[in-house]
């Protein structure tokens, strides 16, 4: 089977922002985040500057897991709207230059769906992974209340069923495993083709696909896996040539020449994401390793495991994908938390939108909104000892009544809106030109007016801690310092012209940093 061709060019020079639906805008104020909502605060995007949304699967559900167990693949949840509101978020944002990207759930169901309950209670139906006992490991066989009896295999909760796309492997004391190519699977992965399809002709930009790497079981490499994602990405590229495919996989080392397009840097998968944002105080999981991330107060970081996992990707993909690098995202602390405020977190932006990586903004976070401890579980977000839900509360717009949010009683609401007075707002971003909103708004347009801070320019590394400090191509040096005590380097650039400038000098071939800042310079050689 052929390589994947290069990276999709909108994609290669895209900022991403990641949108939570139920927490974004209330238009029929009901207390939950809608389509049309989003379609009403679009301005909001195109003034910030960012080419295309991501949006947390909004397909019916029964909301189990927010969203993640999908009772019907082709029909918008009632509580977002229906078919029509998506397409005119689809056609608004059109308009404004801004593409949509959907979550798609590939590997599992609710326990809801049609196709699921025709399997639970018909003998012989392979959509699904079935087993006659408890197998190992026990935590994934779920008891079956249908017909069938017998026992599924679960991907996550046990309210969504994992869908059959084969075993890498047989093993004769497990008779249900079934091959990648037995009826089953072959079902499944048309199903996944017609869902893509539908949305694809109504305007859809790409999916993001959850648990992307999930798919076929017992697979060491992932080498079945890949197979089919490759035969994906073929047929992405013959039929709906343009559209994007982007992975949670974690290891994009992997999942890039397995066909996507981009893969993420996760919390979860490898510690590359965890050693810049995590300060041990948020969404604190079995992945926590409570060692310390570069932008630490106290300056106990280390760029080196970011630098290494992501030398390690670039050098597998060959410029054949994008790395995103993400602030934050719906399961994991955003970059205001615990002791890091927001007037922090202005160059960990500087770092994201100048690195060669595909940037992605987690909505809220371009103003500082905080992570939010001691949440009540909602939907499923509260996961063994991970609080997800302190990263989903709702989106702070103007002051007054749940924050622009909803006019619904605060009562109502998807989550509690911050409670803290000083709770920063976009309308208040706006109207201060020291914010942080307007760092990153004029971050994301130097990216875009200069193609030397974009993902495909080189980069070399000319000092590694604090300061880190690089240069893009042979005409821009980046600045990033994340601790608050200042730091120096010494920088032999020639002269430079300040293009973004928080905090740093470079003069006579040093780079002085204050502490939590960021510089941004055009340099010009020596004759």
């Amino acid at each position: 089977m052929s390589q994947p061709r290069a990276a999709l060019s909108w994609l290669a020079d895209a900022v991403l922002y990641h949108i939570y639906p139920p927490s974004f805008a209330d238009s029929d104020g009901d207390g939950i985040g809608d389509l049309a909502g989003i379609t009403e605060r679009l301005d909001h995007l195109e003034w910030l500057g960012v080419d295309a949304i991501w949006l947390s699967p909004c397909f019916t559900s029964e909301f189990g897991d927010g969203g993640y167990d999908v009772e019907d693949y082709l029909t918008i949840a009632p509580r977002y709207g229906d078919n029509d509101d998506a397409a005119a978020l689809i056609d608004a944002a059109r308009s404004r230059g801004i593409r949509v990207i959907l979550d798609l759930v590939a590997g599992h169901t609710s326990h809801r769906h049609p196709w699921f309950q025709e399997s639970a209670n018909t003998p012989g139906d392979h959509r699904y992974i079935w087993s006659d006992r408890i197998a190992s490991p026990v935590r994934q066989w779920v008891p079956n209340q249908g017909r069938r009896g017998g026992f599924y295999r679960a991907n996550f909760y046990p309210i969504q069923p994992a869908l059959n796309f084969g075993y890498a492997r047989p093993d004769p004391t497990e008779p249900w495993r079934q091959p990648v190519d037995a009826e089953g699977p072959r079902t499944n992965r048309a199903a996944l083709r017609e869902i893509m399809s539908f949305w694809f002709d109504r305007g859809v930009s790409g999916f993001r696909m959850d648990m992307a790497y999930s798919l076929v079981k017992d697979d060491p490499g992932h080498v079945e896996t890949a197979k089919l994602w490759r035969e994906i990405r073929e047929w992405i590229d013959r039929s709906y040539p343009g559209c994007a495919l982007l992975a949670e996989w974690g290891d994009p080392k992997t999942s890039i020449p397995a066909g996507f397009h981009a893969d993420f840097f996760l919390h979860f998968a490898g510690s590359a994401l965890r050693s810049l944002w995590d300060n041990n105080t948020g969404s604190l999981g079995p992945w926590s390793d409570g060692e310390p991330c570069y932008f630490d107060h106290d300056g106990r970081g280390s760029m080196r495991t970011f630098l290494e996992a992501w030398q390690e990707a670039e050098t597998a993909t060959r410029g054949s994908g994008l790395v995103g690098l993400p602030t934050a995202n719906h399961d994991f602390s955003r970059l205001t938390c615990g002791p890091r405020t927001r007037d922090m977190v202005a160059p960990a932006f500087a770092l994201q939108l100048t690195w060669p990586t595909l940037p992605v903004i987690y909505y809220g976070d371009e103003i500082g909104m905080r992570y939010l401890p001691g949440l009540p579980d909602k939907e499923g977000s509260q996961c063994d000892t991970q609080a997800r839900q302190g990263s989903r509360t709702p989106m702070q717009w103007a002051d007054g009544t749940n924050a622009g949010f909803s006019t619904a009683p605060a009562a109502a609401l998807y989550l509690p809106v911050d409670s803290d007075p000083g709770r920063p707002t976009v309308a208040g971003a706006r109207a201060d030109e020291s914010s942080l909103l307007h760092h990153v708004r004029k971050l994301i347009r130097l990216r875009r007016q200069t193609p030397a801070l974009g993902s495909t320019a080189p980069v070399r590394v000319l000092n590694r801690d604090y300061p880190f400090v690089y240069a893009r191509g042979e005409s821009h040096l980046v600045v990033v310092n994340g601790r608050a005590e200042p730091a120096s380097a010494a920088v032999e650039v020639g002269d430079v012209r300040p293009l973004a400038v928080h905090g740093v000098e470079v003069t006579n071939g040093e780079a002085r940093a204050n502490g939590f800042s960021y510089g941004i310079f055009e340099f010009f050689r020596r004759q």
